[in-house]
C-alpha cells in the first residue's frame, strides 16, 4: 500500500501532456510508481526523461543494464522493484539459475553463475549500494572489462539510479 496518494490522469492540458509522455514510454501503462510521481508534475517530467534515457538510451548492453537494477533491488530489499525488472533481464539474455543466485546475492560473493564481466557489475554494484565508497580496484576492473568510457560512466549511473 503507497503512503502517498496516486494521481491517475492531469488535470491541465501540460498535465495530461505529461501523463500521455509517461504511457507512451510505458506502452500504454502507468505503474504505481508514475501514479506517486504525478504528484508532482515537475518532478514526474524529470525522472520520466531520465528513466527514459537510462533505459533505451545507453550504449550499456541491456542484459548488464538489468543485471545492475535487479542486483540493487535484491541488496535493498526492494522486491517491487526486482518483480519490474527481473522480466527484462530474462528478456535481455538472464538464465534461470542467474535469477535463483542474484537472489541470494551477499556483498564479498559472487556466484559462479555470472561470467567475468557479469561479475565485476556485480562487485560495483554491491560496493555503491552497501559501502558508498567503490575499491580503486574494483573500479578499474570494471573499467577493463567494459572497455569504454561511456559505458563505465552508464554502468554508474544506472546503480546510482536504481539506488535513488
Amino acid at each position: 500500500m503507497s503512503r502517498v496518494s496516486h494521481v491517475s490522469a492531469g488535470s491541465t492540458p501540460e498535465e495530461s501532456e505529461l501523463v500521455a509522455g509517461i504511457r507512451a514510454r510505458r506502452g500504454g501503462k502507468l505503474l504505481n510508481l508514475d501514479r506517486v510521481l504525478l504528484n508532482s508534475p515537475p518532478f514526474a517530467r524529470g525522472w520520466n526523461a531520465h528513466l527514459g534515457a537510462v533505459r533505451q538510451d545507453l550504449a550499456l548492453e541491456p542484459k548488464l543494464r538489468e543485471l545492475a537494477v535487479c542486483a540493487v533491488a535484491v541488496l535493498n530489499g526492494a522486491e517491487y522493484e526486482f518483480e519490474q525488472h527481473e522480466p527484462e533481464w530474462r528478456g535481455a539474455g538472464a538464465t534461470e539459475a542467474q535469477v535463483i543466485a542474484l537472489r541470494q546475492l551477499a556483498p564479498g560473493v559472487i556466484p559462479a553463475e555470472f561470467d567475468e564481466v557479469e561479475a565485476g557489475v556485480l562487485q560495483l554494484t554491491v560496493e555503491m549500494t552497501r559501502a558508498v565508497k567503490v575499491r580503486e580496484a574494483t573500479f578499474e576492473r570494471v573499467r577493463t572489462l567494459l572497455q569504454d568510457e561511456r559505458r563505465v560512466v552508464e554502468l554508474v549511473g544506472v546503480i546510482a539510479t536504481y539506488n535513488m
